[in-house]
């Protein structure tokens, strides 16, 4: 999740938006913001891939089978 966190933050910073802003123009609360920048480990997937859409990018599952190999 300090991934995460850490990629959130940046790209956020490097577009000059505050939290709140970015919250606006992600479509999700602030708390939503916060906890992902906080690196919280309890988050929503579809908030999370809201967010990561505005950078092109998206979370998915995976599968331990493939992981494994």
């Amino acid at each position: 999740m300090i991934q995460l966190a850490e990629f959130v933050k940046e790209r956020r910073k490097e577009v000059n938006l505050t939290q709140q802003e970015f919250a606006e123009r992600a479509g999700v609360a602030l708390t939503v913001i916060r906890k992902i920048e906080q690196g919280k480990t309890n988050l929503n997937m579809e908030k999370v891939n809201l967010v990561l859409k505005m950078f092109g990018h998206e979370l998915a599952p995976v599968n331990n089978k493939e992981s494994a190999k």
